[in-house]
């Protein structure tokens, strides 16, 4: 299959044109997402190609754009929602996890709500603390709503190909530090990656470093550094917290008997707490060591550049985790 390197806004963008072009159904809705062209660039053009009536730029009201989508995936169309940042869909979590991730179950499958919700994500660049969460596993705690966190662009035009596709509501993340990374994607307008589905990113055979969205990027570098001391990590990226693809870490973990979970998120609650559990409760006997956790500091995050990034994860601390346990 033939491909292009491209930033993950330009594979966003791609994906989601295509889907517009594909199914007259599908529009998109958001702040500044028309005439500004997207507060990230995503949109750009669409206002020109598909205009206003589906291209909606919406009040500066998260609850409004949530209940919107709602309404309109509810009544048959297919909406695709843009929160500027992740942070700001906290004001609509009553749609979100209220109405479009109970609905189907609440009206016993009458009613089905075939939305995608899309929100920037992760450290912002100085954004301050308010502005910097990454709070995907708060909402992967659901059930009834998918979170997608692809940290590739390849990765970010198939899973939001799929997304689009599917039935259910899903929250598309996107990390902002991601968005001007290039890689390949396929230039193909039918492909797409299965819901739920992680993938090993790097075989390795000592420890197992499971991770999604940015921490790809320091578990992949993490690795290639621990391979000039003869430590070889395989890297899963989940892809998905939910659905969880809990049978490809089992399946890494055999191997290695070892884990490393990096993730972005905060230590409390979280993504790394839900892996930890999961393997200490079904692969117990496969366990070498305590599994060990890289995440971002117990605090809001710092607006001074300089502890900023000493809050967050990074390649050191994955290199430090995985030198405790082998």
């Amino acid at each position: 299959m033939a491909s292009k390197n491209l930033p993950m806004r330009e594979a966003l963008r791609q994906a989601l044109m295509e889907e517009m072009r594909r199914d007259e159904r599908v529009f998109v809705m958001g702040q500044e997402v028309g005439q500004w062209q997207g507060t990230h660039r995503v949109t750009a053009g669409f206002l020109d190609e598909f205009g206003k009536k589906r291209v909606k730029d919406t009040p500066i009201s998260e609850m409004a754009i949530g209940g919107l989508a709602v309404g309109a995936a509810m009544a048959g169309l297919r909406p695709v929602a843009e929160f500027m940042t992740i942070n700001f869909a906290f004001l609509a979590l009553d749609a979100i996890v209220n109405h479009a991730a109970k609905i189907h179950y609440m009206f016993d499958g009458m009613f089905k709500v075939p939305l995608v919700f899309r929100a920037a994500s992760g450290w912002g660049n100085q954004a301050t603390a308010t502005h910097s969460h990454t709070p995907e596993p708060i909402f992967a705690h659901f059930p009834g709503l998918y979170v997608a966190c692809p940290a590739t662009p390849a990765d970010a035009k198939g899973m939001l190909k799929t997304a689009i596709r599917d039935e259910n509501p899903i929250l598309f993340t996107e990390s902002i530090a991601l968005y001007p990374k290039p890689g390949p994607v396929p230039e193909d307008d039918d492909f797409t990656l299965p819901i739920g589905k992680a993938e090993v990113k790097r075989e390795g055979k000592h420890v197992t470093l499971i991770t999604y969205a940015r921490g790809l990027e320091w578990s992949l570098a993490a690795a290639k550094e621990l391979a000039k001391d003869g430590v070889e990590c395989e890297v899963v990226d989940m892809r998905w917290l939910r659905p969880l693809d809990m049978d490809t870490v089992y399946e890494s973990f055999k191997k290695t008997n070892r884990a490393v979970v990096v993730e972005e998120s905060l230590p409390m609650y979280s993504f790394g707490s839900e892996i930890a559990a999961r393997l200490q409760e079904d692969m117990f006997d496969y366990m070498d060591a305590p599994i060990q956790r890289v995440t971002s500091m117990d605090v809001p995050l710092p607006y001074a550049r300089k502890i900023e990034l000493m809050a967050l994860p990074d390649k050191d601390k994955v290199v430090e985790a995985v030198k405790r346990i082998v």
